[in-house]
C-alpha cells in the first residue's frame, strides 16, 4: 500500500491536464477522416503496444487475481465508452465547449468518493461542485441550441470517467500503474477486435475501416501515446491521493482545452459558454483554495 501524498497526487494530475486535451484536439483532426472505431481501436492498442515492452523490461507481469481482472475489464469498458463518446462529441463541438460539459464529472467523482469510498467531502466542496455544475449547464444551453442531442455526449464522458476514476482508485495502490495501463490497453482492444468482426460489413459507419494517409498514421501514433501517458498520470495521481482530491484539478483541462482550441482549430466558447465556463472554473479554484486549507496545520 502506498501512503498518501496529496501534493505529489496533485501535480500528476495537472500533467493529466495538460495532454489529455492536447490529445483529443489530435483526435478532433482525425475524426474527419477516419472512423470513430477505427480511432478508438487505434488510441488502444498504441497503448497496449508502448506499454507492454516496458512492463516486460522492468520485470512487471500482466498476472492479475481474478478480482483485480474483473474490475480492469470494468474499468477498460468504461475508459472505451469514455474515449468513445468524447471523440465522437468533438466531431459536433469546440473542443472546450466538449470538456467544459463534461465537467460535471467531478461532481460525480466527489459523490461517489463520498458515498462510495467513504472519502471525507465538507459542504463547501459539495457546493463549489453544485455551483461549477450550474456553470457547467450554461455551456450545454448553446451548443445544445446548435447541434442538438450530441452536445450531450460529454454527459456520458462524464458518467463513464467519474466511474473509470472510482474503480481505478480502487485498484491503482494495488497494482503497478504500467501494468495497469497495459493490461486495459489489451483488455479494450481485444474487445474492440471482438466488435469489429461482430459487426455486420460496412453495416455501422463508426465501425468501416479506411486506410489512414502518412499523417494520419503519424496523428494516430501521436494520439496514442499522448492519451497513455496522460492516463498513466491520472493513474499515479490517484495512487497518491483521494480521488475527492485530485478530480476538482481536472477544471484546469478547461483553460489548457481553450488554449489549444484556439491555436489549432481558432475556436473560442461564445459569450454564454464563456460565462458557463468562468462560473466552472471559479468553483474549481474555490475548491483548489478549500484542499490548500484544508491541508495547512
Amino acid at each position: 500500500m502506498t501512503a498518501d501524498r496529496p501534493v505529489t497526487g496533485i501535480l500528476l494530475m495537472i500533467g493529466f491536464c495538460v495532454l489529455a486535451p492536447l490529445g483529443d484536439a489530435l483526435a478532433k483532426v482525425l475524426g474527419e477522416t477516419i472512423p470513430l472505431g477505427q480511432l478508438v481501436l487505434t488510441r488502444f492498442a498504441a497503448q497496449a503496444l508502448l506499454l507492454l515492452p516496458i512492463v516486460w523490461w522492468v520485470g512487471g507481469t500482466l498476472w492479475i487475481s481474478g478480482r483485480l481482472f474483473r474490475l480492469t475489464l470494468f474499468r477498460a469498458v468504461l475508459h472505451i465508452i469514455g474515449i468513445g463518446a468524447m471523440f465522437s462529441a468533438l466531431r459536433f463541438l469546440p473542443l472546450a465547449d466538449a470538456l467544459a460539459i463534461a465537467f460535471v464529472m467531478p461532481f460525480f467523482s466527489l459523490l461517489l468518493g463520498k458515498y462510495v469510498l467513504d472519502e471525507e467531502v465538507g459542504i463547501r466542496r459539495l457546493s463549489a461542485c453544485c455551483v461549477g455544475f450550474i456553470g457547467t449547464l450554461l455551456v450545454i444551453q448553446p451548443s445544445f441550441a446548435a447541434v442538438g442531442a450530441p452536445a450531450l455526449l460529454p454527459l456520458v464522458v462524464a458518467v463513464s470517467f467519474s466511474l473509470f476514476m472510482l474503480v481505478t482508485r480502487h485498484i491503482a495502490k494495488e497494482m503497478d500503474p504500467i501494468s495497469l495501463q497495459a493490461t486495459s490497453g489489451v483488455i479494450a482492444s481485444v474487445i474492440l477486435l471482438l466488435i469489429f468482426i461482430a459487426a455486420p460489413g460496412d453495416s455501422v459507419e463508426a465501425l468501416k475501416v479506411v486506410a489512414p494517409e502518412r499523417g494520419e498514421w503519424i496523428l494516430l501514433l501521436l494520439v496514442g501515446t499522448i492519451g497513455t501517458l496522460a492516463h498513466l498520470l491520472m493513474t499515479w495521481s490517484l495512487r497518491f491521493a483521494p480521488s475527492a482530491t485530485v478530480a476538482p484539478m481536472q477544471y484546469l483541462e478547461i483553460p489548457f482545452a481553450t488554449l489549444i482550441g484556439w491555436l489549432i482549430f481558432k475556436d473560442l466558447p461564445n459569450g454564454l459558454a464563456a460565462l458557463g465556463i468562468i462560473i466552472t472554473m471559479a468553483a474549481g479554484l474555490y475548491i483548489i483554495f478549500r484542499e490548500r486549507a484544508l491541508a495547512t496545520p
